[in-house]
Formats: C-alpha cells, sequence, structure tokens
C-alpha cells in the first residue's frame, strides 16, 4: 500500500483525499492478495456460470484500473491502452497469464493510477469518460464501489476453493 496509514481508524481525521485514497488501496492489495498461496489450476477455476474467477477478477481489476486513470484521464482509446473494448472481455484468460503475471500487471497498473490521480485535486474534472466530464471524487467513489464489489466476489471464490481443498 502507498499510505503510511495502517486502518481505516487511523485516516478518521484525515482529509477526505486521503480517506478515499486509503481505502481504495486497502481494496486494491485485498484483491490482488485473493491469488496468494493458491495453485494456478485454484486461480483459474470457474464456479459460476459467468467468465468470473479468481485470477479473472484481478485481470478484470487491472483493466479496471486502466479504463478509470488511463482512459478516462487521457481520452486514449481502449485499443491503444492495450486493454480490451468490454468489461466482459477482460475477465478472458490468455494461456500466459498466471497468477505472478497477473499480479505484477495489476500492481503496475495501480502504481499508474496513482501516479495519473496524484497531480488532481478531488474536484478536478477528467474528460475521457462516454459520460462526459467527471470529477476525480467521483471516479474514486466509483472505484471504491467496484473494487469493494469484486473483494466480495473473490472472499466467497476463495472461500469455496480452499474448502473444496480441506472439507470439515
Amino acid at each position: 500500500m502507498a499510505s503510511h496509514f495502517h486502518s481505516m481508524d487511523d485516516v478518521i481525521n484525515e482529509p477526505w483525499r486521503i480517506q478515499f485514497e486509503f481505502f481504495i488501496d486497502e481494496h486494491r492489495e485485498m484483491l490482488n492478495e485473493c491469488l496468494a498461496g493458491l495453485t494456478e489450476e485454484q486461480a483459474r477455476r470457474r464456479l459460476v456460470p459467468s467468465r468470473t474467477t479468481l485470477l479473472g477478477l484481478v485481470k478484470h481489476a487491472t483493466f479496471v484500473e486502466k479504463v478509470w486513470f488511463d482512459e478516462a484521464f487521457t481520452g486514449r482509446p481502449r485499443s491503444g491502452i492495450g486493454i480490451p473494448a468490454t468489461p466482459d472481455e477482460s475477465f478472458i484468460l490468455a494461456d500466459g497469464d498466471t497468477i505472478a503475471s497477473v499480479r505484477a500487471a495489476h500492481r503496475e497498473a495501480c502504481a499508474a493510477s496513482r501516479a495519473a490521480a496524484a497531480p488532481l485535486g478531488l474536484d478536478d474534472v477528467v474528460t475521457g469518460n462516454r459520460r462526459g466530464p467527471l470529477p476525480l471524487r467521483w471516479v474514486y467513489l466509483h472505484m471504491l464501489r467496484e473494487l469493494a464489489q469484486h473483494c466480495g466476489h473473490a472472499d466467497i471464490l476463495r472461500e469455496q476453493i480452499l474448502a473444496a481443498e480441506n472439507p470439515e
């Protein structure tokens, strides 16, 4: 995590920006950590009808970082950024995707997101999203919502995978 704060209690009286960034970074790390200690097969295991897997969730999170902190900031097309056209496609795993490669790409995307947002204030506007101009504050709230949802998905999938390996 980029912050020197250790828990959400540490940021209660900090400025909004620090609170937003702490919670976003905490969720980024939780999602990345969902792959820790798993085998490649476990990370790719499909337990739901959709393309959602633990490895796919972290790969999708990398896509989300690039949509919100590259496309929305720069207006570059997704093809120019090197990401899929749609969120659903971002869950597709390539043969070469591994736990190590997907985790590293996610960490790299998160670092790039932090760097892109650093010079902006919460009320500064980004203009590259299809919704039109959006304040950084809204982007942060949307990211927190998205990351929290996917952390919940990851918790359930990981619990199912580990329970299958160690039945009670």
